[in-house]
C-alpha cells in the first residue's frame, strides 16, 4: 500500500497545525494541489511533499470546488494532469487558466504535470495542440534534459509515463528543460 492513498486535504477554513518557527525549517504554509478527476490523488508527489514536511491542500475545481482568492496562505501550486485539454472551452477549464494568474503575480512557486503544464502555456501565451501525424504518447517515453535543465536539476529521469495527444509551445520568456521524439517540448521553466 502506498502512503499516497492516504493522504488528505487540509481545506483552507480549517486551522493549520502550528509549525515550528525555526528559519531552517520547511514553510507551514500548505502546497496547494489541483486535481481534475474525483478518483484521482496526489500520488508520488504528495507522498514527496508529506515526507517532506508539507501540509497539502487538495481541491478538484472541474469538480466544482472553489479555488482560494489568492495564494496568500500557500506556499506554492501544483497543477495535476486530467483527461480534459487546455484548449476545452469549457467554464471551468477557462476559469482554472485564467486563475493561475496568481502563482505568477504573487512569485509562488508552479509545478505543471501534463495538463497543469499545458494550462500554463495557454495562460502564457503558448499553443497546446496534436501532434502533425497523429502520433501520441501513452506508456514510458524517453525525454532528455536540455543543457538548462541539467542546470536546474541534474539528476533527471531517463523516461517519464505519459498519456497525452496534445503538445505544447515554449511560450515567449520560457526555457525548454526537456525533449522527446515524439513531442519536442516536455518541459519548460518561465
Amino acid at each position: 500500500m502506498h502512503k499516497a492513498s492516504s493522504i488528505s486535504a487540509r481545506r483552507e477554513n480549517q486551522p493549520t497545525q502550528s509549525c515550528n518557527k525555526n528559519p531552517f525549517s520547511r514553510i507551514c504554509d500548505p502546497v496547494l494541489l489541483l486535481l481534475h478527476q474525483k478518483s484521482s490523488s496526489a500520488g508520488a508527489v504528495g507522498e514527496w511533499l508529506i515526507d517532506n514536511g508539507y501540509q497539502l491542500d487538495i481541491r478538484h475545481p472541474v469538480l466544482g470546488e472553489e479555488l482560494p482568492h489568492n495564494l496568500a496562505n500557500h506556499s506554492g501550486l501544483i497543477v495535476f494532469g486530467g483527461p480534459m485539454s487546455a484548449n476545452d472551452d469549457t467554464p471551468e477549464i477557462r476559469h482554472e487558466i485564467t486563475w493561475l494568474s496568481h502563482a505568477l503575480e504573487e512569485n509562488k512557486p508552479y509545478f505543471g504535470i501534463c495538463l497543469g503544464a499545458q494550462m500554463m502555456v495557454h495562460h502564457l501565451g503558448g499553443e497546446i495542440r496534436p501532434h502533425p501525424q497523429g502520433l501520441v504518447e501513452i506508456g514510458y517515453h524517453r525525454i532528455c534534459a536540455t543543457s538548462a535543465g541539467k542546470n536546474l536539476l541534474p539528476d533527471w529521469p531517463d523516461h517519464c509515463f505519459q498519456w497525452h495527444n496534445e503538445g505544447f509551445s515554449i511560450p515567449a520568456g520560457a526555457t525548454r528543460l526537456a525533449t522527446g521524439r515524439r513531442f519536442e517540448n516536455q518541459a519548460f521553466c518561465w
